[in-house]
């Protein structure tokens, strides 16, 4: 898919692997529709830092992707942005997420709470499924592109997010590899469901990158991770998540795969 003169929606936007997907993509000449929890006086600053050209191009959205009434309200609040550049949909990457790790049983012997599950699976997986969901309408309804390669028409690509700890997490990992295990699962069926409307569905499962919910670990923890790394021994950079991100939008037979991002790492059992 072409993405110049198309517009994209980036949940999780504001900041770590969304924001770097945000800049790929405004500087590959497309609009971009930020949703996140944070503030719109948060997220000005990153927009000023923007260049000059690409801020028409841009709109932010506070929204609760825990909410169905607040992803309701962006899609309502993005119509008007999509008709007024005048760029069609082209593509949605639900990219908010969260980690909350905990234990089965706590030290104590008490269970996992529930809550924690809840919030988990909300944001990672009933978040990234209601937002899908909520804005694929007026994703079918873009008009079609036509590949120069051939082929049948495309109007969009939805580029979900799971995790390396899909398919190795570790102790503490139950929720987060829940919900990252669900969104990997549903991309088959999700690119089979919207193969007739030209929209194809991608998941990437990165491992350890620099992003916000890496960024507060130790340093024993980030050492230990690394061991398991075999190359390169390091974690990954957004703009290679990013970039990766950019190539799925544009190769039109990326579809129904869920590719690890990872350097070939294996996660050990615990630390």
């Amino acid at each position: 898919m072409k993405i110049e003169g198309r517009t994209f929606v980036v949940s999780g936007g504001a900041s770590g692997l969304g924001l770097s997907v945000v800049k790929d993509l405004l500087s590959r000449s497309a609009a971009v529709i930020i949703l996140d929890i944070c503030s719109e006086e948060t997220f000005s600053p990153i927009l000023s830092s923007l260049p000059a050209s690409q801020r028409p191009l841009t709109k932010f959205i506070q929204t609760d992707v825990t909410s169905t009434e607040s992803i309701s309200s962006a899609v309502s609040q993005s119509l008007p942005f999509i008709a007024q550049t005048n760029y069609p949909l082209g593509g949605l990457i639900p990219a908010a997420g969260v980690g909350l790790p905990a234990l089965m049983l706590d030290k104590d012997q008490n269970p996992l709470p529930l809550d924690n599950i809840n919030f988990v699976l909300g944001v990672n997986l009933l978040g990234t499924l209601d937002l899908i969901r909520q804005f694929l309408p007026h994703l079918a309804n873009s008009p079609p592109q036509i590949n120069p390669l051939g082929g049948d028409p495309e109007r969009g690509a939805i580029i979900m997010v799971s995790s390396s700890a899909a398919f190795d997490g570790q102790m503490g990992q139950v929720s987060y590899s829940a919900s990252k295990g669900a969104v990997a699962s549903m991309t088959l069926p999700m690119a089979r469901d919207l193969s007739r409307f030209g929209i194809r569905v991608v998941t990437i499962a990165p491992s350890m990158f620099e992003s916000n919910m890496t960024k507060h670990m130790s340093d024993k923890v980030r050492k230990g991770l690394e061991k398991a790394m075999e190359f390169p021994k390091r974690a990954g950079k957004p703009e290679e998540f990013s970039a990766l991100v950019v190539h799925a939008i544009e190769n039109i037979m990326l579809n129904g795969v869920v590719i690890r991002l990872d350097g070939a790492t294996r996660m050990p059992s615990r630390l």
